[in-house]
């Protein structure tokens, strides 16, 4: 099943039934009067959120959902029936955000919640409601009131206890398979996750959700590599596990990248608990990895843990930090972690280089264009 974390959709609650203008006629009934019912109420538009779906991969092909207008009114006072509602299906830790992005309408954090985005219209009044002592025959009958209709986003944002954070190629797929069962794409180039992965890590009787996400680098503000979209999934975290890479040769500045994106993005991420480990230990000397730790602890005011997800060095020491900030965020707030409206850049779009006419010269002129990745 592909991953898609944010889908555009537009949703329409159902218009009022009309009422209906009738006059009781029947043998032997001298003064019948009139029997016009109301319109029935048109449907209404509910957001479910459930616990066996992942992606909202679902509103890529259907974008558009209408509720059921509800039926006219009939004569012999008969009201219309009330119009169909509309569920649409969402997994836990959706937002619903306006078309602006500017405001959250709904936080979606547990299975079984049913929230009623739209109210459909009321019906109208039929005759037989505007019949009085000095109007007993009236021949008025309203048409239903319209429903309401907008354009939403739906933005997922997993939960998880703990996320990963890092540079490509920092180790953070090969850490997650290492401490957990999860099974992610780990190879030696940059970009290798181009989605979030989640694992349950186990360490003494106790268990807690990491998440994996895409990496980072300089610029993915503005849309560099794939962005800083993903930063959303781990919004929700209770503490970050910062991977920074033992072999590239200034840990120190990919650290500071790290934490520079961390702020641009917003929504809190500076500010959450950070454990900060050196990676990839396995391929350094005793001296080197000294030396890196202590670049990393001098620029970061924080205890730096060696590491390596392949050998499995240093495995239990990151896990108990990132279990002692757990419980402790647990025991403060029990709950689900709020997240903020914040959506971040994805990838830049295709751009074309400047065309030789506008740049004064015949050459040949390119067009570069980045491609679009579905999975």
């Amino acid at each position: 099943m592909k991953f898609l974390d944010q889908a555009k959709i537009f949703i329409k609650s159902g218009d009022g039934g009309a009422g209906s203008c009738s006059f009781r006629r029947e043998k032997f009934i001298e003064f019948g009067g009139p029997d016009g019912g109301d319109g029935g109420r048109g449907g209404d538009v509910t957001v479910e959120c459930v616990d066996n779906l992942n992606t909202l991969i679902d509103y890529r092909y259907r974008q558009h959902f209408k509720a059921e207008t509800g039926h006219h009114g009939q004569g012999r006072n008969k009201t219309g029936a009330k119009g169909a509602d509309v569920v649409f299906k969402v997994p836990v830790g959706t937002q619903i955000l306006d078309e602006d992005r500017e405001h959250v309408l709904a936080d979606l954090t547990e299975a079984g919640t049913r929230l009623t985005l739209l109210k459909g219209g009321d019906g109208g009044f039929g005759n037989a409601h505007y019949k009085t002592s000095t109007n007993q025959a009236p021949r008025r009958a309203d048409e239903g009131w319209p429903g309401q209709e907008r354009w939403v986003w739906l933005q997922l944002k997993m939960i998880a206890d703990g996320g990963l954070i890092g540079l490509p190629n920092a180790g953070k797929s090969t850490f997650l398979a290492a401490v957990t069962r999860a099974r992610p794409k780990i190879a030696d180039y940059p970009f290798t996750t181009l989605h979030p992965n989640l694992g349950v890590a186990r360490l003494d009787e106790q268990e807690f959700v990491l998440a994996d996400i895409p990496g980072l680098i300089e610029g993915a503000h503005e849309g560099a590599g794939i962005g800083d979209r993903f930063l959303g999934h781990i919004e929700r975290c209770r503490v970050l596990l910062h991977l920074v890479d033992g072999t590239d040769p200034d840990p120190a500045q990919s650290w500071r990248i790290i934490r520079s994106e961390l702020a641009a993005y917003g929504g809190g991420l500076e500010d959450k608990p950070e454990v900060l480990a050196l990676n990839k230990c396995d391929a350094l000397t005793p001296d080197e990895i000294k030396e890196k730790m202590a670049a990393l602890k001098k620029i970061s005011k924080a205890k730096v843990f060696p590491l390596s997800g392949v050998s499995g060095i240093g495995l239990k020491p990151v896990l108990g930090a990132l279990l002692d900030h757990i419980v402790a965020a647990r025991g403060e707030n029990p709950g689900v972690l709020a997240a903020s409206s914040a959506v971040g850049r994805a990838k830049r779009p295709a751009q074309m280089v400047e065309s030789p006419w506008e740049a004064g010269d015949g050459e040949a002129w390119d067009e570069e264009w980045d491609e679009d990745d579905d999975d």
